[in-house]
């Protein structure tokens, strides 16, 4: 019988000084479920000296981390320090030392998750990253325990907070995209450097990890096509609205047979569709499956809580195994050979803004290059600019494949009535009217 269970801290920030004060103040939950004391022994900061806003016994930090991932009496490794190539080092160094590790690192497991998994397993050991995905939204352990029998189809997600508060602020209040920024940065939303979340890369990686798990096919980041935010301006918003949808940046997974797409970008949802009511902070993933039908999960993507609440939550399942002598026997390498769909096979609606001479036969020039691709138009807005002779079209097509609406932006810009394409985004879901 196992008489307490020993944890060692990667890191002490927001989220493991979350963790700290959850495994604390819940240490009569945790016996009761376990069965014995868990205690944290030893914790890796960069600095000792610094001022921390709760209290931690001066003798558990350290700035080696091999008083973590080499001491034979610690029994799970934490890691909440973030980084890639140094982390990954400490990661494999724990699991080779016979130690189970909990990971909130999305950026780690959406580059080296195959090879860390398949290191655990050979090692006896349990690797689990609830946390790397949507914080405090039991997304992952969704998808591999309570969907596991299920074929799922499609994920759709809002997994990056920043950029859905930047969206949500600019939409509801009419304000540019650089104004919302610098308040989003403000309020702790954003870093003081943004390009991974406002550019689409913080969600690509999460896109990467649920799309694995979901499609049970390894999906490199490389695979994730990518387009953030940052171009999008007020008169896109207020024309999304004018057609009735909703801009959000979302992760894109979806699976026809036996191949996959993968993209993070800009897209227009109905005003109806779960996601388009997903605001500020929060996150959302929106999955169906062929048995399940259509799910979704909602909360919060981040924060010291939310964060620490899934990583304890791993930590209880570890324990568990533990005490059962099943630990390293979850992982299950992916059953099917990645496959990507090609851009000819990737159908959508889109939605496209163009500046044109407003003269006859203007529009009829534009509708025939669409209709030489047989692509047709859903809805259109046509209005006139303050610019003399220049009027503004605003289309909604019909699904076309990715392949020939990129044929028809290049030559769009060729068209002689054409002064500019403004932009374009994608469309998904169906209107319920």
């Amino acid at each position: 019988m196992i008489k307490s269970i020993s944890i060692g801290l990667l890191g002490l920030g927001t989220v493991g000084s979350g963790v700290v004060q959850i495994v604390e103040r819940h240490q009569d939950k945790l016996i009761h479920q376990i069965g014995c004391p868990v205690e944290i022994t030893k914790i890796v900061v960069k600095n000792l000296d610094k001022q921390r806003d709760i209290e931690i016994d001066p003798s558990k930090l350290t700035t080696d981390p091999n008083e973590v991932i080499e001491n034979p009496n610690i029994d799970i490794v934490v890691e909440v320090m973030g980084g890639i190539e140094d982390t990954r080092n400490y990661v494999v160094k724990a699991l080779q030392n016979k130690k189970h590790v909990v990971t909130a690192n999305k950026d780690l497991m959406a580059l080296y998750g195959a090879e860390l998994l398949q290191i655990a397993s050979e090692n006896g050991c349990d690797l689990f990253f609830e946390a790397s995905v949507a914080g405090g939204i039991p997304i992952i352990r969704s998808l591999v325990d309570g969907l596991a029998s299920d074929r799922i189809t499609k994920m759709m997600g809002i997994v990056n907070g920043t950029t859905n508060y930047i969206l949500t602020k600019m939409s509801q209040e009419g304000r540019p995209y650089g104004e919302v920024l610098k308040e989003a940065q403000e309020l702790g939303y954003a870093e003081s450097d943004p390009t991974a979340d406002v550019e689409g890369l913080d969600a690509a990686r999460k896109m990467a990890i649920l799309a694995t798990l979901g499609f049970s096919m390894q999906i490199d980041l490389d695979d994730v096509k990518v387009s953030g935010i940052s171009s999008i301006t007020e008169e896109d918003l207020d024309y999304s609205k004018r057609l009735g949808y909703t801009m959000k940046l979302i992760g894109i997974a979806d699976r026809e047979e036996d191949k996959v797409e993968v993209s993070v970008q800009p897209t227009l949802l109905p005003n109806n569709h779960p996601l388009a009511t997903v605001n500020d902070v929060y996150n959302a993933v929106y999955v169906c499956g062929e048995a399940v039908g259509e799910t979704m999960f909602y909360g919060p993507g981040a924060g010291r809580f939310p964060t620490a609440t899934s990583i304890v939550s791993d930590l209880v399942e570890v324990m568990k195994n533990m005490l059962l002598g099943v630990n390293g026997s979850k992982y299950v390498a992916p059953q099917f050979k990645k496959s990507l769909k090609s851009d000819e096979e990737i159908l959508s609606k889109y939605f496209l803004r163009i500046h044109v001479q407003d003269r006859p036969g203007a529009f009829a020039a534009i509708t025939s290059l669409f209709s030489s691709y047989n692509v047709s138009f859903e809805k259109i807005l046509q209005l006139p600019l303050k610019t003399k002779g220049v009027a503004e079209i605003v289309i909604i097509t019909h699904h076309a494949n990715k392949q020939a609406y990129n044929e028809i932006m290049e030559k769009l810009n060729t068209l002689e009535v054409v002064r500019g394409v403004k932009s374009s985004y994608r469309v998904e879901g169906e209107e319920v009217l």
